[in-house]
């Protein structure tokens, strides 16, 4: 049994803990909103053990630490505060991910305003294991599951199976598919890469052999889901879809990760270096708590959440908003072609028009957000097309293009929607407009509207989307130029009222 660390450790760590605690209590809602999502989704239910883990290590790893001289350095404050500010801009600008990133990197930057650089480096892998805390990966599922999609219907393929498909789903003699945000593999892939990066540090010393096996954590698992999907529905294809379809899906599922993980860490332990450990050098006596800078520390973090609430407490601006009278040879139709509607959210004004020329129908929809603040933005993972498990509607594709609108290049994303008996088709340009640009990068808007509220500017944004129903794959070309021939008469008025709204 190793002995305790000798008792002068105790003020330098309870400055760190009181520092840390400042930090949580001043950010707390972004603290919250990291416990929250552990709580509410398996995905990401991991974050839990993440802080135990990484005072487990300290704890294992304590003797070589208390050789490490301890001093307060100042100079962590160069670092604190560009990111309060990025915390700050995340904030305002609803980059959730960024702002949980910014609330740990300032917990680990606190390290080195306490105990300082020195123990900063020596601590770097269990304080860096925090980052893992942060829920994140949601950018992730769709490429996912199109690799998962490209995988098993190729192994499908492979075997002579005849398949058909469109977008995440295929249809095969005995039955349809479809590769759900569930199948996707990213649930396996953050277990691997926080089980993987832990069994390196354990396992390995030389920093190559680190890196190689992480690396091999996350490549592993994303062809081994690949694999796993292609085994369910091989199991179920020649069961006559009698297996796999229940709950045996989910545990062949998860049988199947175990295995692969058992296997890779088998592996690893070809080349193990943790047999052999060197003994710990003596403890330093050189230990300088610095109680001043978590004091410092307290009173510059406290600007940033008031800053934020002064910005987020204007009053949010209710323009009236007209969508564009219909353009010579177009009418305004009262009865839309489709119930469908695009599911975007927290809107503060919402419009939806229906226009008509003879036989050809469109739909203009609009959600303008007057400011950017928690549950209603513009740009946002719950702004979609179609939600997953849709009753009625599936989305069969998905593209990025850039369409000449009169003269002037459009990017937009394009998205193909089936009704789920077949009967119709409707073909969806989608594409934003900030400060009089249109795009469709949702990190430059992100930036741009965080910079405009960060400077006391209005962070006003729109979301326009067109759509047009369409019979079959072979009339996509034609949907595309009906689309293109009326926004060339609409744009520019559409275009006039929203750089008008403030």
């Amino acid at each position: 049994m190793l002995p305790p660390p000798p008792p002068k450790w105790g003020p330098p760590l309870l400055v760190l803990v009181l520092a840390w605690l400042a930090v949580a209590a001043l950010l707390q809602p972004t603290f919250m909103s990291m416990v929250e999502i552990w709580d509410r989704s398996e995905t990401y239910a991991h974050g839990f053990v993440i802080l135990p883990i990484a005072l487990w290590l300290v704890w294992r790893d304590r003797q070589r630490l208390a050789a490490v001289p301890v001093a307060g350095d100042a100079r962590a404050f160069l670092v604190i505060v560009p990111l309060a500010l990025g915390w700050l801009a995340a904030r305002l600008g609803g980059v959730l991910v960024i702002e949980q990133y910014a609330f740990v990197a300032l917990w680990i930057a606190t390290v080195w305003l306490v105990l300082g650089l020195k123990m900063l480096r020596a601590a770097l892998f269990p304080l860096g294991f925090l980052l893992l805390m942060v829920p994140n990966g949601e950018a992730l599922i769709q490429p996912l599951i199109a690799f998962t999609a490209d995988f098993t219907v190729g192994a499908v393929r492979l075997v002579g199976i005849p398949v058909y498909r469109e977008g995440p789903f295929f249809t095969m003699p005995t039955g349809e598919w479809n590769v759900v945000e569930g199948c996707s593999g990213l649930r396996y892939l953050i277990a691997s890469i926080t089980l993987g990066v832990l069994y390196a540090y354990l396992t390995y010393r030389s920093p190559w052999r680190r890196i190689a096996f992480s690396v091999a954590a996350v490549i592993v698992p994303v062809f081994a889901n690949g694999m796993r999907a292609s085994i369910i529905v091989f199991i179920a294809h020649y069961s006559d879809m009698k297996l796999a379809l229940g709950v045996d899906h989910f545990i062949y599922g998860w049988v199947w990760f175990g295995i692969v993980m058992l296997a890779m860490f088998w592996v690893g332990l070809i080349w193990r270096e943790d047999l052999d450990d060197a003994a710990p050098p003596p403890a330093t006596h050189s230990i300088r708590a610095a109680p001043l800078h978590t004091v410092a520390l307290a009173l510059l973090l406290a600007v940033f959440p008031l800053y934020e609430g002064h910005l987020s407490s204007r009053p949010v601006p209710r323009p009236a908003l007209a969508l564009p009278a219909p353009s010579t040879g177009w009418l305004i139709s009262q009865a839309p072609f489709s119930d469908w509607l695009p599911q975007w959210h927290g809107m503060d004004i919402q419009r939806v028009q229906n226009y008509q020329r003879g036989g050809q129908r469109v739909m203009l929809f609009l959600a303008w957000y007057g400011t950017q603040r928690d549950n209603a933005e513009l740009i946002n993972s719950r702004n979609i097309m179609i939600r997953e498990k849709h009753p009625e509607w599936r989305q069969v594709g998905r593209d990025t293009l850039s369409r000449n609108i009169a003269g002037q290049a459009l990017p937009l994303y394009e998205a193909q929607l089936l009704a789920n008996d077949e009967h119709q088709r409707i073909l969806a340009w989608q594409w934003h407009r900030i400060q009089g640009r249109d795009g469709i990068s949702p990190y430059r808007a992100k930036i741009e509207l965080a910079l405009a509220k960060l400077l006391g500017r209005q962070d006003v944004g729109a979301a326009i989307i067109v759509a047009t129903p369409y019979h079959d794959k072979n009339d996509v070309e034609q949907a595309n130029a009906l689309l293109a021939e009326f926004l060339a008469a609409h744009k520019p008025a559409l275009d006039a009222v929203l750089d008008r709204a403030k």
